[in-house]
């Protein structure tokens, strides 16, 4: 809460926005955004007028750089009003106030984590899925390339590794079936992602599924080696393996969703360790 109660949110995961209780603030374009996107990534710290110039304009400024973006900071502080503060510090500028959605992803995604660590997957489920909500899009859209490049990989690569923990509690949790269908996207969109595969493998073996599984791997195998000449890490043999000894059994899960037995033990696919798939 800033300017005397009024809340202002910021949203990055997807088009960049400003509201203002409830309304949205006009922005002026790709650079105006920029700017906002970039003081806002700054978590409070000071970014410099040549730090934004070159996300604006890259290697070729305009001998006006620093007015252009004085410019861009007014206009954002017009649109915005009393509700946050836009602090000239010399060499550049800092923003103070405001709710940022990807704080409040980074929470949850941080809290669902450590749910998920402690064996209580209902918990993880909610709170990885909730975390997950908060995307409307690719981040970062609407900026310039030079900001999306530099920022936008690692907002993805946070959200991917949400989604695969929130997969995993679903998985722990005997939710194979409703699984599979969007697991098959996740692998068909990231081919060379391997705990995507592994958690589609996990998932179709326990749907009796193992021909299907198997199928998976191999394709697998095949995109790894055309795309990056290299084999199966040791996540994905081990699932291949597994799968080969025989039947998957699924987790059993208690009244307060916490899953328990030898098949929901397994710890998280980053540790090479199949969700559900003695090793």
């Amino acid at each position: 809460m800033t300017g005397g109660g009024v809340a202002v949110d910021f949203r990055l995961l997807g088009p960049v926005e400003a509201w203002r209780d409830g309304v949205e603030v006009p922005l002026d374009g790709a650079k105006q955004r920029t700017v906002l996107a970039a003081l806002l990534l700054a978590d409070g710290h000071m970014v410099s007028d040549d730090r934004l110039c070159e996300l604006l304009w890259g290697e070729e400024p305009p001998a006006t750089f620093v007015a252009q973006i004085y410019t861009y900071v007014s206009r954002l502080r017009k649109n915005l009003g009393d509700t946050l503060v836009i602090v000239r510090q010399r060499p550049g500028y800092l923003l103070r106030g405001g709710r940022l959605d990807t704080r409040e992803f980074d929470r949850l995604a941080a809290a669902g984590t450590e749910q998920l660590r402690a064996g209580r997957h209902e918990a993880a489920a909610g709170l990885l899925r909730s975390a997950l909500a908060l995307w409307r899009g690719p981040a970062l859209a609407g900026v310039t390339d030079r900001l999306s490049e530099a920022q936008a990989r690692r907002l993805e690569e946070n959200r991917l590794v949400a989604l695969a923990g929130r997969v995993e509690a679903d998985l722990a949790l005997g939710r194979q079936v409703d699984l599979v269908p969007e697991l098959t996207a996740l692998v068909a969109a990231h081919p060379l992602h391997e705990g995507f595969r592994v958690q589609l493998m996990s998932a179709l073996a326990r749907c009796d599924r193992q021909a299907d599984a198997l199928a998976v791997y191999r394709a697998g195998r095949r995109e790894l080696a055309d795309q990056l000449g290299i084999d199966p890490g040791p996540a994905l043999e081990s699932a291949f393996r597994a799968i080969l000894a025989g039947p998957v059994p699924g987790p059993r899960v208690s009244a307060e969703g916490r899953a328990t037995g030898p098949a929901s033990s397994a710890g998280p696919v980053a540790d090479g360790v199949v969700p559900g798939v003695p090793p």
